[in-house]
């Protein structure tokens, strides 16, 4: 998939101002992506919160079975779970307040999901990696 969101990188530079990141799909692999880019995004100070129905605690922290699970403020919702499934995911992200950003990791976008999150004025990132994108960005290491 080569189609990803047309957010300028100002527009996603700003997005990393929100600390507050729940990774659904989170891997406890330590050799997958889901568990790479969570553990990176915790080492540059933010705040991850894991959502994977089978798993009790990710990288030290308390794992959720559902985005709407989670009592305390989410900012963005960070998506690795294929593309069919994402529309599940939005539909209870949208449910809960105060989510801003839904981001599909790269090779995940669901135009139905996408309609769904804007409509209720969350912004879509898609096809993008949210490292790969902090480490362009911010040039980090």
């Amino acid at each position: 998939m080569s189609l990803r969101d047309n957010h300028s990188d100002n527009e996603i530079r700003k997005m990393y101002n929100f600390k507050n990141i729940a990774v659904v799909g989170m891997s406890r692999d330590p050799v997958k992506a889901a568990h790479l880019v969570p553990k990176y995004m915790i080492e540059r100070g933010y705040n991850i919160i894991p959502v994977n129905p089978s798993a009790n605690e990710i990288l030290g922290r308390r794992t959720y079975s559902k985005v709407l699970d989670i009592k305390s403020q989410v900012d963005i919702i960070d998506v690795f779970r294929p593309s069919k499934d994402v529309y599940s995911v939005v539909e209870d992200s949208v449910k809960k307040p105060g989510v801003k950003v839904i981001w599909l990791q790269e090779g995940i976008h669901n135009a139905e999901a996408e309609k769904m999150a804007l409509d209720n004025e969350i912004n879509v990132v898609f096809n993008r990696c949210i490292m790969a994108e902090h480490m362009r960005l911010f040039n980090t290491d």
